[in-house]
């Protein structure tokens, strides 16, 4: 494996692109799964969390597509560590789509929080790990509960923006922006959000824009993963998903077996972020 911050690169990545075709029966689809997830719980309206990456923005596009403007609500939800451009961004998507949406500062009550719990030194440097984490999945925790305020107000359906990738990889925040009531974009790998995106008409620059979950300033998500999503989305799909072994998978994308070996820990040490928290088993 490479030293932080370096992202390992397949030299021959699979090609997991989909025909036009393809990508629209997939938009049709998962608009037949938002309809059919807001029918099944009794509403008609869905709320989204804006960040003017691709995967809320296809999310957003799709949801549209579903229910119509007037049904689908978004909010925006900036802290001190998101870029500028991204929020507006977010925002452009929502003016572009016509619906309705907030724009909610989170800083404060991040800050708030950080304030009540007694032993947290605001001296202390939060941009160092453990505390930089921890305050990381606060503030995406904190979004996932405006989320939730913003559907019970209005008896919706908080719509979720992970993709099959970083699902199985866990690279999300446990009930943060995991905490929705169902997934449209579940079953697509990143690459394919991106052709997704771009068959629904969503502007190259926001289809095509380097990926962040924006826990703390500066943070990729090619980084933070220690390869990029082209690689991450082969050794998924030929051996996290597919049949072939950590060796046939290093040599038919052309990469170190060590980095296969690094994501197959992804996928097995985030088990317990796909699965409901266990109890035990009931007596007899």
């Amino acid at each position: 494996m490479s030293e932080a911050n370096t992202v390992e690169r397949a030299q021959q990545p699979l090609d997991l692109s989909l025909s036009d075709a393809e990508l629209e029966r997939h938009r049709e689809h998962i608009v037949a799964f938002v309809r059919d997830q807001l029918d099944a719980a009794g509403v008609n309206d869905a709320v989204i969390g804006l960040s003017g990456g691709i995967d809320s923005t296809t999310t957003a596009y799709l949801a549209v597509d579903a229910l119509g403007p007037d049904h689908v609500h978004g909010l925006v939800m900036p802290s001190e560590v998101n870029r500028e451009q991204n929020m507006s961004d977010a925002e452009r998507v929502a003016e572009t789509l016509d619906i309705s949406y907030d724009v909610v500062e989170i800083e404060p009550i991040v800050d708030a929080m950080l304030d009540a719990v007694p032993d947290v030194d605001p001296d202390v440097d939060a941009t160092t790990d453990p505390l930089k984490t921890a305050v990381g999945n606060l503030r995406v925790r904190t979004r996932g509960v405006l989320n939730y305020f913003a559907a019970n107000r209005r008896n919706a359906l908080v719509l979720g923006t992970g993709n099959r990738s970083e699902a199985l990889v866990g690279y999300y925040t446990k009930y943060g922006d995991g905490a929705v009531d169902c997934h449209p974009i579940a079953n697509l790998y990143k690459g394919q959000v991106r052709q997704l995106a771009k068959h629904l008409g969503v502007e190259d620059d926001l289809a095509e824009k380097t990926a962040s979950a924006e826990m703390w300033s500066g943070q990729t998500d090619e980084e933070e993963l220690g390869l990029d999503y082209d690689t991450l989305d082969s050794i998924l799909a030929l051996h996290v998903d597919g049949p072939l072994s950590k060796s046939a998978t290093a040599r038919a994308i052309a990469v170190d077996t060590d980095l296969v070996t690094h994501v197959r820990e992804l996928y097995e040490k985030s088990a317990h972020k796909r699965r409901m928290p266990p109890g035990p088993e009931p007596l007899s």
